[in-house]
């Protein structure tokens, strides 16, 4: 905390202008420290009550600037008291740059989010997938909507940014746009990096998330155990659309690449490891880490049945991958014909080559992690449930060695 803090308002009569009125000025004096601030105000020298801190006379005009001079006053001191919350203690200076910053230009909300909208977009498929800017792009709708909800307002000053801001804005997401606990923090998450672009830029002086927690809902991922892969395998389906898209989902199944990373394979993926066996080495699009992967018979075998198919060889891609959207609705009229009671989406293929196909065969989380070409096992951890069944083989693994312990106290 500041030992001193004092205000006097003066005239600075060394800038007396042709008219003879004088400058009124602020001198702000903390811990010893001076500094001073114009009030854009002018008088006769000879009017000023140093004293009492006022102009003398009753005139409306007088009452007008003494009134003004009171209102400056309050507002330093608001400014003062607001950076000893801040940081505890003011100096003449920061106290000086924030009177300072008030007269600045605002810097408006909407327009900022905007800007870095439009520079996601011009950088699809080089530093962001389109599934990222659809999320801004709903979120800066939502947020024009809560503005209109809340404020009655089109844009708003991001200094106006606040923890109160943002805990509405949730309220507003949870019951007026009915959105789920992580979707709700999905939205305020991309809202923060706004925010942070703020900061960055001196726009804003506090950050508003502060004091701000929310936390994601753990969500129970779904994948295929070993017998709905074998359905998806065995089944004929005589609809050859149906049936690429079905071989194109097991690829995804038997390495574990995402959608996205699926499409753009092409052939020079494919090399050597260095186990002398073949390998898909690529770098996921989403994080753009490396995911490397020995490539099982299951999957090798579908890259072989499409090296000629004509999407293949004129496209120079390993896979004849359609839009996202259309391998999502021909897998659940898929899901229906093979007799898989599962809400049959390919993210699902991820899921089940981290469970499935992985992790319930023994294979490390350590090894699934870096296959899946993600920073951190935790993440890993989310994708990759252990089955009851490994953990059954596991726990009967126990009970053998504890009934071995046992039996050799007995004849001990």
């Amino acid at each position: 905390m500041n030992k001193t803090f004092n205000l006097l308002f003066y005239v600075k009569k060394s800038k007396t202008n042709s008219l003879g009125e004088s400058p009124i000025y602020l001198r702000i004096t903390i811990d010893g420290k001076i500094t001073e601030i114009s009030t854009k105000r002018t008088i006769q020298a000879s009017k000023w009550n140093s004293p009492a801190q006022k102009v003398n006379g009753s005139s409306e005009e007088i009452k007008s600037l003494n009134f003004c001079l009171k209102t400056f006053e309050q507002k330093v001191y608001d400014a003062y008291h607001e950076l000893l919350r801040e940081k505890d203690i003011a100096t003449c200076d920061t106290l000086k740059n924030k009177l300072l910053r008030t007269h600045q230009k605002s810097r408006m909300l909407i327009p900022i989010f905007q800007d870095h909208n439009n520079r996601m977009e011009a950088l699809i498929d080089k530093e962001f997938a389109q599934g990222t800017l659809t999320r801004y792009k709903t979120c800066i709708s939502h947020t024009k909507e809560f503005l209109k909800w809340k404020f009655n307002l089109s844009d708003i000053d991001v200094r106006k940014i606040d923890y109160a801001f943002l805990n509405d804005f949730e309220f507003y997401l949870r019951t007026e746009k009915s959105c789920n606990n992580n979707s709700a923090v999905k939205y305020i998450k991309n809202f923060g990096k706004i925010i942070r672009i703020c900061l960055a830029n001196g726009w804003i002086e506090r950050d508003p998330f502060i004091n701000y927690h929310s936390k994601f809902n753990e969500v129970t991922r779904q994948f295929l155990n070993e017998q709905e892969i074998e359905k998806l395998f065995s089944k004929d389906l005589r609809n050859e659309r149906l049936s690429q898209i079905r071989d194109i989902f097991l690829f995804s199944c038997f390495t574990g690449l995402a959608y996205i990373d699926t499409q753009k394979l092409t052939q020079q993926n494919i090399n050597l490891g260095l186990d002398g066996n073949k390998w898909i080495f690529t770098t996921r699009q989403k994080t753009k880490t490396t995911s490397n992967i020995p490539l099982l018979s299951q999957a090798e075998k579908i890259i072989e049945k499409y090296q000629t198919h004509p999407t293949c060889i004129n496209s120079q891609k390993l896979l004849p991958v359609l839009s996202n959207q259309k391998m999502n609705a021909y897998l659940k009229e898929i899901a229906d014909l093979c007799g898989i009671d599962k809400d049959l989406t390919y993210h699902i293929a991820r899921h089940t080559f981290a469970t499935t196909v992985t992790l319930s065969n023994g294979v490390s989380i350590e090894s699934v992690s870096k296959m899946l070409g993600h920073k951190s096992i935790k993440t890993t951890q989310h994708y990759a449930k252990i089955l009851d069944k490994k953990v059954g083989e596991d726990m009967s693994v126990l009970k053998t060695v504890l009934r071995q312990k046992d039996k050799m106290k007995q004849f001990g």
